[in-house]
C-alpha cells in the first residue's frame, strides 16, 4: 500500500485542511559553538542516559540541554532561562525575514569511501521496514521542509494523529513550551502535497546553510527559502491538503493543550496557534517504519513465559542465539500472524498464535476489526493487560527504541523484555483513517529530523503577518 495514496483519502469535516506558515527562524551561531554537529541531537524522546551525557559533553550548548533540562516546572524554568541567555549572548540568532526552512538528511551510497553509516541514535537498529539491519540504510535521502503548521481538530487543521499518548508525558512537554515560550524541535509529518519539485529547485540552485555530518553517518542540510516564488509555490502545495503525524504525538498534543490554555486565558489569537514541523512528501521520500519494544522491570521472565501459555504458544529459542538471529526469528514468525519474543539477557522466547478466542475477548468492544489485529493491541489488551494484569504506562511498562537496549535493561533489573515486530504501514493507516488510535509507542518512524537546526521562539515577531 503506497502510503500517500492513503493519506490524500484522510476524514476530513468541512475546515480549511493543512496551513503551513514561514517564520523567523532561530538557529546556531557557527562562531559561537565548535560545530553545529556538536549541538544538535534525536528527538528527545529516544534519547537515553549514556547518549544524554555523549551529547551534554559535545558541546556546553547542546540543544540536549533545552529540550531534556529535568523533570518538573524547575527543570522548565532552567531550559526558558537557558534559552534566553543564549538568545542574548549571541549563541542563538534569529534570522531576519521570515522564511520556510528545506532540510535534507542523506546516508552514504553502498561502496562509498569512507567508513560506513552507523547506527540510527537512539532509534531501532534492526528490522526497519525497507531499510537495511542495523545501519543507517546506504543511499537513504529524506527531503523536506520546516515551517509552522495551523493548530486544531484533524478535520480543520488537517493533521491526523495516528497513535495514543501518555497525559503525563504531553503535560511535560506543554510545559516547557510555556515556560520557554517556544517550540523547540519540530513534529514529523507525512503528506502528498507534491511540493518535491519546488524542493528539488532550491537545492540545485542554493548553497545550504548548513551541511554537516553527524556520528551516525548521515548528512544533515540546511536551507533558508525567502524567495516570495518559492514560498508561495510551496505553501500552496500544502494548502488544504492532509498530512499524518509520523512523530511527535505527545509534542502535537501539547500544541494543542497550550493553544487551548492560551485562549482560555482570554489572549485570543496568537503564535500558539501554530506549531513548528517538518514535512515530507511520502510519494517521493517514503519513510521507514521500526519498532518500539517493552521493558517489564517486576516481571521476571519465567513467570511471563507461564503466564503467556495460557494464550500463546511458547518456545524456547536455542541458546546463544544473538539478538539479530532471534529477531530474524520473530519476524519470520510474524509473516504467519502476531508474534513476541521475550527476552532477559540470558536467551529468548518466541510467543506466537495467539488464542483468537482470548485475543477477542480482550479488546474494547467499539475497537475495529483492523485495530484488533494489530501486534501493539494484540501486546497491550491480551498480552499485557489479561495475561499478566498489568497496567500500560509509564512507571510499570518502559519503552525502548533499541532491542538490545531494551534486553540490557531487562537484565539488568531481574525483569523481562518484550521484542515487536514493525507494524505495517497499511495497518496504520487503516487505522488513521477510521478516527482510530494505535496503543502508545507502537510505531517509530525514521529517520527522523533533528533537534536543533532550527528552533521557533515566540518573541522572534510571532506568525500574525506571516500569510499575508
Amino acid at each position: 500500500m503506497i502510503l500517500h495514496s492513503c493519506v490524500q483519502t484522510l476524514p476530513s469535516d468541512s475546515g480549511p485542511g493543512l496551513v503551513l506558515a514561514p517564520f523567523r527562524g532561530v538557529r546556531y551561531a557557527r562562531d559561537r559553538v565548535s560545530g553545529i554537529a556538536n549541538v544538535i541531537s534525536p528527538p528527545y524522546d529516544v534519547i537515553s542516559g549514556g547518549i544524554l551525557e555523549h551529547l551534554r559533553a559535545a558541546d556546553p550548548h547542546n540543544v540536549v540541554r533545552l529540550i531534556l533540562p529535568g523533570d518538573g516546572s524547575g527543570g522548565s524554568k532552567a531550559a526558558a532561562d537557558l534559552l534566553r541567555t543564549w538568545l542574548a549572548d549571541g549563541v542563538l540568532i534569529r534570522d531576519p525575514a521570515r522564511s520556510l526552512y528545506l532540510y535534507e538528511q542523506t546516508a552514504r551510497p553502498a561502496g562509498a569511501d569512507g567508513p560506513p553509516a552507523a547506527r540510527y541514535y537512539g532509534e531501532e537498529r534492526s528490522g526497519l521496514a525497507g531499510g537495511s539491519r542495523g545501519v543507517v540504510p546506504p543511499g537513504l535521502i529524506q527531503r523536506g521542509v520546516i515551517g509552522l503548521v495551523g493548530l486544531g481538530s484533524p478535520g480543520s487543521a488537517g493533521i491526523l494523529p495516528h497513535e495514543d499518548v501518555m497525559p503525563s508525558l504531553v503535560a511535560g512537554r506543554r510545559q516547557l513550551m510555556a515556560a520557554a515560550q517556544a517550540n523547540l524541535e519540530p513534529i514529523f509529518l507525512l503528506h502528498s502535497g507534491g511540493t518535491a519539485g519546488t524542493e528539488e529547485r532550491v537545492a540545485a540552485r542554493h548553497a545550504p546553510l548548513v551541511s554537516v555530518t553527524t556520528e551516525d553517518g548521515v548528512t544533515h542540510r540546511l536551507w533558508r527559502l525567502e524567495d516570495p516564488g518559492e514560498l508561495a509555490a510551496i505553501t500552496a502545495g500544502l494548502a488544504g491538503g492532509r498530512a499524518l503525524i509520523a512523530d511527535g504525538h505527545h509534542r502535537y498534543a501539547a500544541y494543542l493543550g497550550l493553544q487551548a490554555e492560551m485562549r482560555a486565558s482570554g489572549l485570543g489569537d496568537g503564535p500558539w496557534d501554530y506549531g513548528l514541523a517538518f514535512l515530507v512528501d511520502s510519494a517521493v521520500y517514503p519513510p521507514r517504519l521500526g519498532a518500539i519494544h517493552r521493558v517489564l522491570p517486576g516481571l521476571p521472565p519465567q513467570r511471563a513465559a507461564e503466564l503467556a501459555k495460557a494464550a500463546f504458544t511458547v518456545q524456547d529459542l536455542p541458546g546463544g542465539l544473538p539478538l539479530a538471529a532471534a529477531q530474524a526469528r520473530l519476524a519470520a514468525a510474524g509473516r504467519e500472524g502476531t508474534a513476541f519474543l521475550l527476552a532477559d539477557g540470558s536467551g529468548f522466547r518466541l510467543l506466537s498464535n495467539p488464542d483468537p478466542v482470548q485475543s477477542a475477548a480482550s479488546m474494547p468492544t467499539a475497537a475495529s476489526r483492523a485495530w484488533r489485529r494489530l501486534d501493539a493491541a494484540v501486546l497491550q489488551q491480551l498480552l499485557l493487560g489479561r495475561l499478566w494484569g498489568i497496567a500500560d504506562d509509564e512507571r510499570t511498562v518502559l519503552i525502548y527504541h533499541d532491542a538490545a537496549d531494551a534486553v540490557r535493561a531487562a537484565a539488568g533489573g531481574g525483569g523481562t523484555a518484550v521484542i515487536s515486530n514493525p507494524l505495517p504501514f497499511d495497518a496504520v493507516i487503516q487505522v488513521a483513517e477510521q478516527g482510530e488510535r494505535v496503543p502508545r509507542k507502537s510505531t517509530s518512524f525514521g529517520p527522523k529530523p533533528r533537534t536543533g537546526l532550527v528552533l521557533s521562539v515566540w518573541d522572534n515577531g510571532g506568525v500574525e503577518n506571516a500569510l499575508t
